[in-house]
């Protein structure tokens, strides 16, 4: 196991541990094709690169999209992580598979990330091969060591970002600033009557969330960073050695590396952990305005709650309860802070 230098502590709640588990575990919240419902063109194809048939498949758990995602082991036990999605149906995942690819190769040598392998196209389906991590999702609740190493991972990810290479940015990434305005930023649309309101407690004060999430873009758009965009403990791989390995970067975006702390520590907030001491003292959050960490948190709560009451989705049955979970989180955290109850 790395060494655990940021040394979170538990909250305790009369005497007890909190902790809030997620309604699914994250590890069990992706409907997904196992081998035998992919096309046979594309079995063959992928059996090509692997020299053979698979002697083992093990279809991903994790995730909210219903893409093909699984660990396959060839026949003289070279592995592989493969993504794949139809051309036409799932046009959106195989550009978020491509760009992927596109983002890890040019990603700083030597960072605790996947590397991509080789990609195909056959029977209508596009196929990316990563490089296998021997790991599993760190389960929740944290153990506090285990969420030392994600944050050490991430600090030196952070670190590497925080002056990326040209290649990298080359790539025309989207910019976090943007990304809020467009996408994240829901209070104001709840305030001005454009967004039916999310079910939310009493005692949440809509102005002081509105005027909250407001100030993310320009908090967001200084400094010359890139930040991972999703980072949440299913896109995480903890190793026999007790190293995390980030995975899932479709979402890389110009953006402070403080914004990425706060999503990743929803979960350990949610677990009975400091996340408060825990944001406070990682490097990513050296330099990060005084209210860094509340204005994402309204964000981060207005974007789910507003997601969750959006209905059925098609990509996953448990896609909206983690979000309207997530939203309580964060919104929990923030009042926590804020002294709202």
């Amino acid at each position: 196991m790395l060494p655990a230098p940021y040394d979170i502590p538990i909250r305790q709640h009369g005497g007890v541990p909190e902790n809030r588990p997620p309604p699914v575990p994250y590890e069990a919240t992706a409907v997904r094709p196992d081998w035998a419902a992919l096309p046979a063109g594309l079995r063959s194809a992928l059996a090509g690169r692997l020299g053979g048939p698979p002697a083992e498949v093990r279809v991903a758990g994790a995730g909210f999209t219903r893409g093909f995602a699984a660990l396959l082991t060839g026949p003289d036990g070279d592995r592989v992580f493969v993504k794949a999605a139809e051309l036409a149906g799932q046009r959106h995942l195989v550009d978020w598979y491509a760009h992927e690819a596109a983002v890890l190769a040019r990603l700083p040598a030597g960072l605790p990330v996947p590397r991509p392998r080789w990609a195909l196209t056959g029977a209508g389906w596009y196929a990316v091969a990563l490089t296998a991590v021997d790991g599993h999702t760190p389960r929740l609740p944290w153990d506090p060591a285990e969420l030392d190493a994600a944050l050490a991972a991430y600090a030196e990810v952070a670190a590497a970002l925080a002056d990326p290479p040209a290649d990298l940015v080359a790539l025309g990434l989207p910019r976090l600033a943007d990304l809020a305005r467009d996408d994240i930023l829901w209070w104001g649309e709840v305030a001005a009557g454009r967004e039916p309101p999310p079910e939310v407690p009493a005692w949440a004060p809509l102005p002081e969330l509105v005027a909250l999430e407001s100030r993310l873009p320009g908090y967001a758009a200084a400094g010359a960073g890139l930040a991972h965009g999703d980072l949440r403990v299913d896109n995480l791989l903890l190793d026999p050695a007790g190293r995390v390995w980030l995975c899932d970067w479709t979402w890389l975006c110009h953006g402070p590396a403080w914004f990425d702390l706060v999503s990743l520590l929803l979960t350990g907030y949610a677990s009975g952990l400091d996340a408060d001491t825990a944001f406070a003292t990682h490097p990513a959050a050296a330099g990060a305005p005084p209210d860094a960490l509340d204005v994402t948190l309204a964000a981060l709560a207005g974007y789910f709650l507003t997601g969750a009451a959006a209905g059925p989705s098609t990509a996953s049955p448990h896609l909206r309860a983690h979000q309207r979970w997530s939203g309580e989180q964060a919104l929990g955290w923030l009042a926590a802070r804020q002294g709202w109850r």
